[in-house]
């Protein structure tokens, strides 16, 4: 039932697929559908070949090489992750636009006026990708580096003994057992480029998202924003498909149970310059950059921004985020401790469906929620008037229930992955002698497995906590009037084009996610056995 619930969205967004065209249909049909579908599909393409190309690499020469710095980037290029993609795109906007400080260096020093040079648009399809290819590497390099620090030595030393070099060694080897580590970052980063509304909004490009909040807005057609999110639902439960398929074999690789360090390669020369010019390169584009510049424009505008309202945003976003994170939490051990206790088909496809929510986008996450919360929202009222003469209003819809609502269907599957991580390390021999020793399923719970798994508790916690802090369409969707957070709010002020009084709620919401993207560094680097 609890899983049934939090599907409800799914299924109502699925099911504007069957549902009869409409005026607004066809004119969207006829004139920019086909616009969405090429634009996301450019997207799709850039993004993947940009987060495969850095997050490998970078996973590859992290695990195995040894160059000046190595140390440092092994942790520190997981650092964009803390960036929301809108904000790190209103950063690069106010640096590279024609008014902003780069440009207007160049016109200083060389006398140039307007088209009298060249200068990539930033505010374009391939400004787009870029954005989200420095911000979403990381996925891509978390799962690969997992990946490379796992496998084993021992196919790694007999591919150098039949004559791979190290290079060749990567690529037939490596590379190839790392596969569906690889196609799962890949396929995060890309439900997050699908899912994304405020860079792409802010670049004024034609995708779902923005179609989405045009048609049911702009045009005031929930039928036919609904059928949209019905199609952009498709392409992610294709890439779930995919992503799910490329895992099928990932359990017949198993490392040595005796502990062997992983060869190391010292690179030298040209060689460890070109290493370290190419993890330093993203972490700089990605973090170091866009970081500097909003501490920049923070102590331009820090008197006019962080006042008594900042403050009352920053409240509404931390307490938000609190109870969210605590609420799938709490969810998660529920349903992952359930599925330990009653292995049934029934419990595990239930969980399953709740666990397809991360692939959902915001935006359609929304739309699914208010749709049957305001059809409940109306016949209740219309229930009280006729029966009782007075109104009832928007319980549901338009209140904090419905944004918290929309996060757990969204952020429910991160907590139970985590938790259903911890519970597989514990041993059903523990369970078996708690229970000789007559303590009930909960007494289990509570005495044996919290203790053993408080960090991956810890850890569903502080990710669905920055994710909820840097979630933005379904808290602009949702929110309930004159309640604002962190996240509408640099919205908003980047939307007037205001962007140095925007960094302040930026900078708080990426000094947030700091915390998490360590823990998580953490916990890779000392992921391999002896470690």
């Amino acid at each position: 039932m609890v899983a049934l619930l939090f599907s409800l969205p799914i299924f109502t967004i699925g099911s504007f697929i069957i549902h009869p065209r409409n005026d607004v249909w066809q004119h969207l049909l006829d004139t920019v559908l086909g616009e969405y579908l090429w634009n996301s599909a450019i997207l799709m393409l850039g993004v993947g070949g940009g987060t495969l190309v850095i997050g490998v690499g970078c996973a590859w020469l992290t695990s195995i090489c040894v160059f000046p710095g190595k140390k440092y980037f092994a942790w520190a290029l997981l650092l964009p992750l803390a960036f929301p993609g809108y904000i790190i795109a209103y950063t690069y906007t106010g640096m590279f636009d024609f008014a902003g400080p780069v440009q207007s260096w160049i016109r200083e020093a060389t006398g140039w006026g307007y088209q009298d040079y060249f200068f990539p648009e930033i505010r374009s399809l391939g400004g787009a990708v870029t954005m989200f290819s420095l911000v979403l590497y990381p996925y891509v390099y978390l799962l690969s580096r997992a990946a490379f620090l796992e496998q084993s030595v021992c196919v790694l030393e007999v591919s150098r003994t039949l004559g791979c070099s190290v290079w060749s060694s990567f690529y037939r080897v490596a590379l190839p057992l790392a596969r569906p580590a690889i196609v799962a970052g890949l396929s995060l980063a890309l439900m997050e480029t699908l899912a994304d509304y405020g860079t792409v909004s802010y670049f004024g490009l034609g995708v779902f998202t923005t179609g989405i909040f045009r048609t049911w807005f702009g045009l005031g057609d929930a039928a036919a924003a609904s059928k949209l999110a019905s199609i952009l639902l498709m392409f992610v439960f294709v890439l779930v498909v995919v992503e799910r398929w490329s895992r099928r074999r990932a359990q017949y690789h198993h490392t040595s149970n005796r502990y062997s360090s992983l060869p190391q390669y010292r690179l030298r020369g040209i060689r460890a310059l070109l290493a370290f010019c190419a993890c330093f390169i993203p972490l700089f584009l990605g973090f170091l950059l866009p970081a500097c510049q909003l501490i920049l424009w923070a102590f331009e505008t820090y008197e006019t921004m962080v006042d008594a309202s900042f403050l009352r945003l920053t409240m509404h976003s931390v307490l938000l985020a609190l109870s969210a994170a605590t609420l799938a939490v709490l969810l998660a051990i529920f349903l992952a401790y359930g599925k330990r206790l009653f292995k049934s088909n029934m419990v595990t496809a239930s969980i399953r469906v709740v666990a397809t929510g991360y692939a959902i986008p915001g935006t359609v996450v929304a739309v699914g929620v208010i749709i049957p919360f305001a059809w409940i929202d109306n016949n209740l009222d219309s229930l009280m008037r006729e029966n009782y003469g007075f109104s009832t209003g928007l319980l549901l819809s338009g209140s904090l229930f419905a944004v918290i609502f929309a996060y757990m269907v969204r952020f429910l599957a991160i907590s139970i992955q985590s938790v259903e991580s911890g519970l597989i390390k514990i041993k059903v021999s523990m369970d078996e002698a708690a229970r000789a020793l007559s303590y009930t399923p909960f007494e289990i719970l509570i005495k044996v497995h919290l203790p053993l798994m408080k960090a991956t508790v810890l850890t569903a916690f502080l990710i669905v906590f920055v994710d909820v802090m840097k979630e933005l369409p379904a808290t602009l969707i949702l929110r309930p009037f004159n309640f604002n957070t962190l996240s509408v709010r640099a919205y908003e002020l980047a939307a007037d084009e205001r962007l140095a009084d925007s960094s302040t709620a930026a900078l708080m919401i990426v000094a947030v996610g700091l915390v998490p993207v360590i823990l998580l560094s953490q916990s890779i680097s000392t992921s391999r056995a002896g470690s």
